[in-house]
């Protein structure tokens, strides 16, 4: 019996080993080759591409199409699959790959029509552009070629490759439409559905203006004066969790030369996103000839386009964070409103097809609001939504040039802060903003649509060289109160961020690269500190009951650390709290297909004022007053913590209820694959409200910090490697530089691969 175990088990083993090797075996088929020549007629002077020890790739070449054409083949190579969900997720084609569950996702993507608006852009272009976007296809194409064996995500679907297109490059900027900007007109539906349901008087309650503001002029927004509305009489039901939409957004700051050793300005840009396996952003450099000079620029590119989005050609450095202004209304409809219905077909996986009819107007695609119709009007379906101007800041060699090419540049509003080698830093609004000048949080009646949707804003307030040195954002506010009105809040952050950034600026007054980094570490917790002080107060009303907890509270360190259990109390308890008192009013807008998701981070001064007021009507029925509400929210907190985490408090420590877990998409439809496919999960440093953002799959995208004139000392981390083969060198590469928060150079080291294209005779 014992051997016929043993043989069993050796069985097993052999079995196991075997299926081991014929999967790194159908993998290795797919890894593409960095050494070799090739040729191709998209050129017409050799282009090569090299690699260093990261996977960063260094084009060179003798003109920017040239240049585009290799960028293309290293995308092409590295990050086609992801390129291809990229643009399938703009366009609702995900359907083709994974299904029937991806059907839903495509109906609210074809909603917009992304792929059909591609085209006419596409065919408005000047011409130099649309050269440059088939080149870097063709690129794209023969990058993919050279690989020779479609990769794993491909054989799993049964799907096949499809070629690159000019259009899907648009597609992609059309993706960063979606990720960044959807939160704008969902919030828009969150408060009509709360101004239907309660009144504009609840609406002012919920969106009044936090303490946290830090525009760069310094001007504040008139406070809430009114009343707290009275909710209506409120039924028992179970408290939810209502979700919190994250910030696609991001922090940027810079200092003049007056605050720098070297006298050029200094910028630092860490871009918040979604991580997912692989990152999202492609390390490059891009060589090439320009008006008979040579140009360099370097920085992070985006699979599926031709630019370097954030980065530095050695004279200027730019870097975004998300703008948040208001780039969208809901246009009331009614009977006489001209609509008519079209046909969008998504295909399956299996080649069957399903229709899905869409309602449109002249203003955009119609939406039902509680029974009513709304038609979207979006700077994402106006003609000027996307181009490739943006790759005319690669030519700007002063902060003036590149604020005279931003509102040209069609992508998703940003801020725009540009520092250069002369030692000016400016910031300014860079993208596309319609012209209309009256934007409307709720919706806007059809006879007061503004014809001027149409048209490009380029008229932008900037901030050059201020008296104090110091530039930020994070998100909030930038602009004047006056020009608030004008350019409306699209979904603004708190100001939280903001707030922190900027005071740590003025707290020293000379600065260098390894300054700029600590503050893009900084995970001290002033935003949830008058909340600890709450909380705390709270608990010791009974000590002895509580006395684990207030131990763990009184030790909390003030800061998003991993060895914090008190942070952890403080964060979910705020959050539970919130939940409870506002219950009600999720469990209404939930029955109208709403949610306060889209406005619970607006919900902060006015949680504060019911605690202060503690107004009956407001108190969720399962508690007798507002004493043991606020208290029931604590116990509601522990409760949530050990059924997730367990009775050991030690299980609570923010690093371990934060954990960074950086996932690849296909990761758990094959576990057996999670340690081959993931990036090593770690405990968690940072939180929201605070400079070190980082989630459980979301923070900062990349770290840049740049002097331009001065880029041997620049720095850009990034938390993944280059390539997205599980069996690439370059898979994890630079991953645990970026977690133990080291200096990741810029400029890339030692090349160590290198492919020559020559052109094809």
């Amino acid at each position: 019996m014992f051997k016929v175990i043993k043989w069993l088990v050796l069985l097993i083993v052999v079995l196991g080993l075997a299926g081991t090797a014929l999967v790194y075996g159908v993998l290795s088929l797919s890894m593409p080759t960095l050494d070799g020549k090739g040729q191709s007629t998209a050129i017409n002077k050799p282009v090569t591409i090299s690699r260093d020890a990261l996977g960063q790739a260094v084009i060179n070449a003798q003109s920017r199409n040239n240049a585009a054409y290799g960028l293309g083949y290293a995308h092409g190579q590295d990050r086609f699959f992801q390129m291809d969900l990229l643009r399938r997720n703009a366009a609702g084609e995900l359907s083709e790959l994974f299904g029937k569950a991806a059907l839903g996702l495509d109906k609210k993507m074809r909603f917009h029509q992304l792929r059909k608006r591609s085209r006419a852009i596409l065919n408005t272009l000047p011409e130099s552009d649309k050269q440059l976007l088939n080149s870097y296809a063709q690129g794209v194409n023969e990058g993919l070629a050279q690989v020779g064996f479609a990769s794993f995500e491909y054989l799993l679907t049964g799907a096949a490759q499809k070629p690159w297109q000019s259009e899907d490059s648009l597609l992609v900027i059309f993706s960063m439409y979606l990720d960044l900007q959807s939160a704008t007109f969902e919030r828009d539906k969150a408060l009509i559905h709360i101004e239907q349901a309660y009144g504009q008087h609840m609406v002012d309650f919920l969106t009044q203006p936090s303490q946290y503001q830090a525009a760069l002029d310094g001007s504040k927004l008139a406070p809430f004066t009114g009343t707290i509305p009275q909710l209506p009489a409120q039924a028992q039901h179970t408290v939810k969790n209502i979700q919190v939409n994250q910030e696609r957004g991001s922090n940027n700051w810079a200092v003049t030369g007056a605050y720098t050793q070297t006298g050029a300005a200094m910028l630092s840009d860490d871009m918040h996103l979604s991580m997912a396996v692989p990152v999202i952003w492609y390390r490059a450099q891009l060589n090439y000839q320009q008006n008979g000079e040579q140009a360099q620029i370097t920085g992070v590119s985006l699979p599926g386009a031709p630019a370097i989005v954030v980065g530095s050609n050695n004279k200027i450095a730019w870097g975004f964070t998300n703008g948040y202004i208001d780039t969208a209304d809901w246009i009331a409809l009614n009977d006489g409103s001209k609509t008519w219905q079209v046909n969008e077909p998504i295909v399956m996986a299996d080649g069957e097809r399903e229709d899905y009819s869409l309602t449109l107007s002249e203003y955009g695609p119609v939406k039902y609001i509680n029974k009513k119709p709304y038609a979207l009007s979006w700077a994402a379906h106006q003609p000027y939504a996307v181009d490739m101007e943006l790759v005319k800041l690669e030519q700007a060699n002063t902060v003036d040039d590149a604020l005279a090419i931003a509102s040209n540049v069609g992508i998703p509003v940003q801020n725009l802060m540009v520092v250069d080698s002369q030692g000016s830093a400016a910031w300014q609004h860079i993208g596309a903003i319609p012209a209309r000048k009256t934007p409307s949080e709720l919706s806007v009646n059809e006879n007061e649509y503004s014809p001027d949707w149409k048209q490009n804003e380029h008229q932008r307030p900037h901030v050059k060289n201020p008296k104090n040195g110091r530039l930020w954002t994070g998100n909030s506010r930038v602009v004047s109160a006056t020009d608030n009105t004008r350019f409306g809040n699209g979904g603004y952050a708190l100001g939280a961020r903001s707030s922190q950034i900027r005071d740590r600026l003025f707290e020293k007054q000379a600065f260098a690269e390894s300054d700029f980094y600590a503050l893009q570490l900084d995970n001290q917790a002033r935003f949830l500190t008058p909340w600890h002080t709450f909380l705390l107060n709270q608990l010791k009303k009974d000590k002895t009951q509580n006395a684990q907890y207030i131990s763990a509270l009184e030790n909390w360190q003030q800061c998003a650390c991993a060895s914090s259990v008190g942070y952890t109390l403080v964060k979910h308890y705020r959050s539970t709290l919130i939940n409870t008192v506002f219950a009600s009013m999720e469990h209404t807008l939930n029955e109208q297909d709403a949610t306060l998701k889209y406005v619970k981070r607006d919900l902060e001064p006015a949680i504060w004022q019911l605690i202060k007021e503690k107004p009956s009507s407001w108190v969720n029925p399962e508690y007798k007053n507002w004493d043991e509400q606020l208290l029931g929210a604590f116990s509601d907190t522990v409760t949530a913590l050990r059924a997730e985490y367990g009775d050991n408090v030690q299980n609570w420590l923010w690093g371990k209820v934060n954990a960074l877990n950086i996932e690849h998409p296909f990761a758990k439809q094959m576990p057996i694959l999670t340690k081959l496919l993931n990036m090593p999960v770690t405990l968690g440093f940072g939180d929201s409200y605070m400079p070190a953002v980082q989630g459980k799959s979301f923070g900062a995208s990349q770290r840049f910090i740049a002097q331009p004139g001065h880029l041997e000392n620049a720095i850009m981390a990034v938390p993944g490697g280059q390539s997205g083969h599980p069996l690439s060198a370059f898979y994890r590469a630079g991953f645990s530089d970026y977690i133990e928060g080291k200096h990741t150079p810029l400029l890339p080291q030692t090349l160590i691969h290198q492919i020559v294209i020559e052109p094809a005779r």
